[in-house]
């Protein structure tokens, strides 16, 4: 995630800020400049832009819960951005827990459609296309009458992403790590995985793809349920760590796109902030091959590789910055070449969607 500056008094800000801490200026992201403004009253709950006083916008509805922090031209007919709009069941907003949930949800989908927005992978809705559309629901834990709690299933089916709204509870999310050996489990990966199975969808099937992704991945007409099922009585396959970024990656070829697509966010991302912070890395001095500086858009790559040797020498830095604040490694998986080949393909299936628009504005 790259930094922002007030467009006021060119102080840093984050994408998550809704002030600025130097002027007081409120401030909000407007998705389609992919920028934050600074924002001054312009009457009937409109504000204008600092920076571009002739444009008007207004928050997302889900700002008036503190739940997002994006604009909304008035002209568009929606009271919702361009990432809530495609929200179809929330969490329960009448208890301050559910709030809290709400809030914490509404910061990872932000990230997640930040860098859906930054490769302009198409995104319909579910009225723009009723079959297949991108739509979510965060699923709250039902009592049975029993006294027993029914616990939603994180999942994706035809652009249905499903969140279990109670993993944004840091108690309940720590519980599932531990019971499910996910000791990496977040609620921003669970979006960057589940989008990984609609972009398959979107890409790969419904681009006529599968023949390339199957020479890469395997079959997905494996039986899937037969797949899981497998994964879950016997582990992962043996030496998985040589071909499979995630044990879970083994179960499935789609299990494994979707692990890959989840890496790359995860590395474009963490690249592109280190990028805006001007890190570099060289750990050894006079071992310039061991150093790293991002002077690339991690979004704009040309390969995986290029990624990979960016993100290594990085990655390796982070982890040890975790070790000397007493916590496990950030990122402790290993880019094989097997796993590269992955991400290259997952790279240049979303660049490309950058790319077509590029041409095409």
């Amino acid at each position: 995630m790259r930094l922002f500056a007030c467009d006021y008094c060119d102080q840093v800000v984050h994408f998550d800020n809704r002030d600025c801490v130097s002027c007081g200026h409120r401030l909000g992201f407007v998705p389609e400049l992919m920028a934050m403004y600074a924002l001054e009253t312009a009457g009937e709950a409109q504000s204008q832009l600092v920076g571009m006083p002739s444009e008007r916008r207004v928050f997302c509805s889900n700002a008036a819960l503190d739940v997002c922090n994006w604009l909304v031209d008035p002209r568009d007919g929606n009271e919702f951005c361009i990432a809530c709009r495609h929200n179809r069941l929330v969490p329960n907003t009448s208890t301050s827990d559910g709030v809290q949930r709400w809030r914490r949800i509404g910061q990872a989908q932000r990230h997640l459609f930040y860098s859906i927005l930054r490769w302009k992978i198409p995104h319909p809705n579910r009225t723009q296309d009723p079959q297949g559309g991108l739509v979510f629901d965060f699923l709250e834990d039902q009592l049975r009458p029993d006294g027993t709690i029914m616990v939603p299933m994180t999942g994706h089916d035809e652009g249905v992403i499903a969140i279990r709204a109670a993993e944004a509870d840091d108690a309940t999310m720590e519980f599932v790590r531990t019971s499910m050996n996910e000791p990496y489990r977040t609620l921003l990966g669970h979006f960057r995985h589940e989008i990984g199975h609609y972009i398959w969808n979107k890409l790969v099937r419904d681009g006529g793809r599968a023949g390339g992704f199957r020479s890469i991945f395997g079959d997905e007409r494996e039986d899937y349920g037969v797949a899981l099922r497998r994964y879950y009585a016997e582990g992962p396959r043996p030496g998985w760590n040589e071909n499979f970024i995630t044990p879970y990656a083994s179960s499935h070829p789609w299990e494994d796109f979707a692990e890959c697509v989840a890496h790359l966010l995860h590395i474009a991302d963490t690249l592109e902030t280190a990028r805006s912070f001007g890190m570099a890395i060289d750990p050894r001095r006079g071992h310039r091959e061991m150093a790293t500086e991002v002077g690339f858009d991690p979004y704009r790559a040309r390969s995986a590789q290029q990624l990979a040797d960016a993100w290594v020498p990085l990655s390796i830095a982070i982890n040890a910055i975790q070790r000397s604040m007493g916590q496990r490694d950030t990122y402790p998986f290993v880019m094989s070449a097997p796993v590269i080949t992955k991400l290259n393909y997952v790279n240049k299936l979303v660049t490309a969607c950058a790319d077509r628009r590029d041409v095409g504005a």
